[in-house]
């Protein structure tokens, strides 16, 4: 017992070291990705259960499709939302940041961001066609869609973007604001890219809300395995004598 209590001290010292490579970040990123991969669980399995929450879904989707239909201007703001945040849009913007990344030479970061971003599409796709679940459908659509609806790429991928970018800035802030300010734009751009999917009938409350936590799981995934990385070089360059590279994520 004298020998034990003092090794877990020491390993949950190290799990939430801010430095150790296998610190606080792994610590967090292996948390959020446990309890983003449990909501998505619970809300999958309440829809391909027909669960009551499916109703809700539905009951959502016939309140909103009238006032799309009703309100022009949000109407078409929505529309240019939703469609500058499609697959090509995302994919577009990744790729403006992943330039800027680029140019600062934060290549850690890159990785991040090169692997979170398309391979989140690729994995939405994938989940699309496992569950097959049908779209909203009205007499009068707004939009069309042949693909399957849960979970809802947009929102998916909104969430991976804008979370990354939020996770970025944040790192680099140097105060408290410029640490919480990230989130909350993300949140809001967040919210309105999964709200424009359910407004204009493309999508149930069901599919954005497994869209943005499937994003969470996958962030942390793509996020902690680069800063993993970072700091695993980092650490072999200083136990060697050689000058670490800077810890850019």
């Amino acid at each position: 017992m004298n020998q034990i209590l003092p090794r877990l001290h020491r390993f949950a010292a190290a799990r939430f070291s801010a430095e150790g490579e296998y610190g606080l970040h792994l610590t967090a990123g292996l948390a959020m990705l446990v309890i983003a991969t449990a909501a998505f669980a619970h809300i999958a399995g309440a829809v391909v259960a027909g669960a009551p929450i499916t109703r809700f879904d539905v009951e959502v989707a016939n309140w909103l499709h009238p006032h799309a239909h009703a309100n022009g201007p949000l109407r078409s703001f929505l529309l240019g939302i939703t469609h500058m945040h499609s697959t090509p849009g995302i994919l577009v913007l990744a790729a403006l940041f992943g330039f800027y990344l680029y140019r600062r030479g934060h290549r850690y970061s890159l990785i991040a961001l090169a692997s979170s971003v398309p391979g989140g599409q690729v994995l939405n796709v994938v989940l699309k066609h496992t569950f097959e679940r049908a779209r909203p459908h009205f007499a009068e659509p707004i939009l069309e869609l042949t693909t399957y609806s849960f979970p809802s790429g947009h929102a998916m991928g909104a969430t991976v973007l804008y979370g990354f970018i939020a996770c970025y800035v944040a790192r680099h802030a140097r105060s408290w604001w410029g640490r919480v300010l990230p989130f909350v734009l993300a949140a809001a751009m967040v919210a309105t890219v999964a709200f424009s999917r359910m407004y204009l009938g493309v999508h149930y409350l069901t599919d954005v809300l497994a869209g943005l936590v499937e994003g969470c799981a996958w962030l942390a995934i793509c996020i902690t395995g680069a800063a993993t990385l970072n700091r695993r070089k980092r650490a072999r360059a200083a136990r060697s004598g050689k000058t670490p590279e800077p810890q850019d994520i």
